[in-house]
């Protein structure tokens, strides 16, 4: 598992400076003045996707080795390619890397909350003892928070040069996404085919149920079929690398139980390209 151990933070730390590259303080003052429209879309992301994982791995019956990557899959924050599927679907796409910031920045918080009550809920002992939630945090400020800031920093001194490049900063950010689960894939393959059903199971179960009640919700109390649009994405579509990163501080190199986020990554991939498709044909 050593590439994967070093490239993950890499990857991410480079995918967040992206991200805080294509942020403007507008993006954050928008939130006052769409309130309605963000915080159905944060509910549903932070708070309604970690219970509905929750119950689905109590339903399907999901082995106790595989619940917590499905539980840190559910709680990891949108990610680049929700805002890239946004647009190609019509989506509020200004909505989208609102709610992607936002969420990526307390990820810090909200991450390791749901990591640590999910060991608590399912009694997990796998996880490595030395590990704290706030040692986790520290590490995702690090590699989270700090480079998002450095990109919102080079995005006020070189702006027109960023926003003149920004399709080419978000393919190197997909790049680098594809990467870090190519490495997974190629170097854990025998444990991905052992645990593919079960795993492949609950990660298609959560991110259609997740796209299919976010969009519904969505209908029901935002302003219109763009931020349904957007908010449905949004809750199928999750920072992989995220994940990764913080399953290297919980796991070691035993990345047995990650097997969960590698096949909701490529499963998320295929049902939102699906999703837009539908939607683009609807416009």
């Amino acid at each position: 598992m050593g590439i994967v151990t070093t490239i993950a933070p890499i990857a991410l730390a480079l995918i967040m400076l992206g991200l805080g590259a294509s942020l403007t303080v507008k993006d954050f003052t928008r939130v006052v003045q769409s309130p309605k429209d963000f915080f159905i879309g944060m509910f549903c992301q932070v708070v309604l996707l970690p219970v509905v994982a929750y119950f689905l791995i109590i339903i399907l019956r999901t082995p106790v080795e595989l619940a917590l990557g499905v539980m840190l899959i559910a709680a990891a924050p949108g990610g680049v390619t929700s805002n890239v599927l946004t647009k190609f679907a019509n989506g509020d796409v200004a909505l989208s890397i609102s709610l992607t910031a936002i969420t990526s920045l307390i990820s810090i918080v909200s991450v390791p909350y749901v990591v640590f009550l999910s060991i608590e809920l399912f009694d997990i002992t796998y996880v490595k003892s030395e590990v704290s939630m706030l040692s986790i945090s520290l590490k995702m400020f690090f590699v989270v928070t700090v480079p998002v800031i450095i990109g919102m920093i080079l995005r006020k001194l070189w702006g027109n040069f960023i926003v003149n490049n920004m399709k080419i900063i978000n393919k190197i950010s997909i790049g680098l996404f594809c990467i870090v689960f190519i490495a997974i894939y190629i170097e854990e393959w025998d444990s991905i085919v052992m645990f593919i059903t079960k795993a492949g199971a609950i990660a298609l179960a959560l991110n259609v149920t997740m796209m299919v009640v976010a969009f519904y919700i969505a209908k029901f109390f935002t302003t219109g079929v763009a931020q349904r649009r957007c908010i449905s994405l949004e809750a199928g579509l999750q920072n992989g690398t995220l994940a990764v990163f913080v399953g290297l501080q919980l796991f070691g190199t035993n990345m047995t139980y990650m097997v969960p986020t590698a096949a909701y990554a490529l499963i998320m991939m295929i049902t939102s390209v699906i999703f837009v498709l539908i939607l683009r044909k609807q416009t």
